[in-house]
């Protein structure tokens, strides 16, 4: 039975959910005849991540069928009375929720390896599809459960394909949720390069739209075309050209005698077009993300009503505010702000500490794919290292990225592990308490009641 000390967990709002219909339990009996039988997962140490504290001696009940965890068992004791051969046990592990990167890039890899333009220019459509089915794998294979993936670069809406395919189980990976194609002004955040007259090509990343009927339009056309999330550029190096870069990325201005700032972030649109922008999204319980590098666009992302700012850079203490008092949630991206800003760097660690010293929401998602996916989980080193509490940190990992992927706007629960929350787990041998770098190699995963990694190695074809 269940008791006070998992009560948050047991009634934390969530409800095993009841077939509806005939045709919806025929439909969940026809899946029962397939699935593995319900099974128990035995542990002695787990993770709240809503209460962010440490409880001890729990069973989870799954129903693979489901994907769900259908009860929660206070044990009295360490012992496990009737362990079956169907039951898994993690006793002497640190359990926790699958992790969330809640920003990622599924076809990127590495700048490192090639830039951006590169990578959409050269790669083949087919090159790039096998690049994400990899990056999907190692990243469940890092405990990442679920993936938040902010713009398809280049790709147009393959990215609800690959999505749709880890959905119907034909290939592997985190539970994907897609922007498609980001939304900018014209050439608001278009891979310029000299040679327009010569016709050279790189695929779209974003898809236009300026004036309220014109945002109106992208907007329901995203929608109808799956996304899950709208993103939007809130800002952007538009004038990149007037002092054309190096290279794409990062722009480095190639010409002599350049302003110390060649190629500034502006703001993309005006306070009514982002009012209208979210409001068309909100009209669908779409949630929106806005990429913002300035103060002045994340105040005013936040105040349209955007449900997340990525990145927010350069944040002081009066924008934070800001995003506090409009219930945004801040993805600060430390990952790769550690490999662009050097010397700057440092400058957004005290930020990112400030805004959690405030009461900001944040959630871990580092632009992933900008860097390797497998090494997601800097991010939450960078939280650490910034001073912020293990156990806040863990929340941004768990929890707060479920908030961030929209919350219950997600159809799904996951982030913590509570009665008719997805069955999304992973273990660990050491507590991150102890050593937060023992985050980087989860010697167990789950996602939705399915073992995907035991005893550090994986469990599926």
């Amino acid at each position: 039975m269940s008791c006070e000390c998992c009560s948050s967990l047991c009634s934390s709002g969530s409800t095993v959910p009841v077939p509806k219909s005939k045709a919806e339990y025929e439909r969940l009996e026809k899946i029962r005849e397939t699935s593995p039988p319900p099974f128990y997962v035995h542990c002695s140490t787990v993770f709240n991540s809503k209460t962010m504290e440490v409880m001890n001696n729990i069973s989870f009940l799954i129903d693979p069928a489901i994907g769900l965890i259908v009860k929660i068992i206070q044990r009295n004791s360490n012992d496990v009375k009737n362990l079956t051969d169907n039951d898994i046990d993690l006793r002497g592990k640190f359990v926790m929720p699958g992790f969330v990167d809640a920003h990622t890039h599924i076809f990127l890899h590495s700048y490192d390896e090639a830039d951006n333009a590169r990578q959409k220019r050269d790669e083949s459509f087919v090159e790039r599809i096998i690049r994400a089915t990899n990056h999907c794998k190692t990243a469940l294979m890092c405990g990442y459960t679920t993936y938040r993936d902010l713009g398809s670069e280049g790709m147009q809406e393959a990215d609800t394909n690959v999505r749709d395919a880890i959905n119907r189980g034909i290939t592997i990976g985190p539970r994907l949720f897609v922007a498609t194609k980001v939304l900018a002004s014209v050439t608001g955040i278009k891979t310029h390069t000299e040679n327009s007259i010569g016709g050279t090509k790189i695929p779209e990343t974003s898809e236009a739209c300026d004036g309220e009927d014109e945002i109106r339009r992208c907007v329901r056309r995203r929608l109808g075309m799956g996304c899950d999330v709208i993103k939007f550029f809130a800002d952007y190096r538009k004038r990149v050209m007037r002092f054309p870069p190096a290279k794409p990325h990062p722009y480095l201005s190639s010409v002599q005698f350049p302003p110390e700032n060649p190629n500034p972030d502006v703001v993309l649109y005006t306070q009514h077009e982002m009012n209208v922008l979210v409001e068309e999204a909100k009209n669908a319980e779409c949630p929106v993300a806005a990429h913002c590098a300035t103060n002045r666009a994340v105040k005013m992302a936040a105040t349209a009503g955007a449900s997340t700012i990525e990145h927010g850079f350069w944040c002081d203490e009066e924008t934070l505010e800001v995003v506090k008092k409009n219930d945004c949630i801040l993805v600060p991206t430390l990952t790769i702000a550690e490999r662009l800003f050097g010397e700057n760097f440092p400058r957004m660690l005290t930020k990112t500490l400030k805004a959690w010293e405030m009461g900001v929401t944040q959630a871990c998602g580092g632009d992933t794919g900008t860097f390797n996916h497998g090494e997601n989980i800097r991010e939450a080193e960078l939280f650490v290292e910034s001073g912020i509490p293990v156990a806040d940190t863990l929340k941004s990992l768990t929890y707060n990225g479920w908030l961030a992927c929209g919350g219950h706007r997600c159809g799904r629960q996951f982030g913590w592990l509570g009665e008719g929350t997805a069955a999304d787990i992973v273990a660990l041998d050491k507590s991150p308490f102890d050593d937060i770098y023992t985050l980087r190699v989860p010697s167990f995963v789950m996602k939705d009641g399915k073992m995907y990694k035991e005893n550090g190695k994986c469990a599926v074809l």
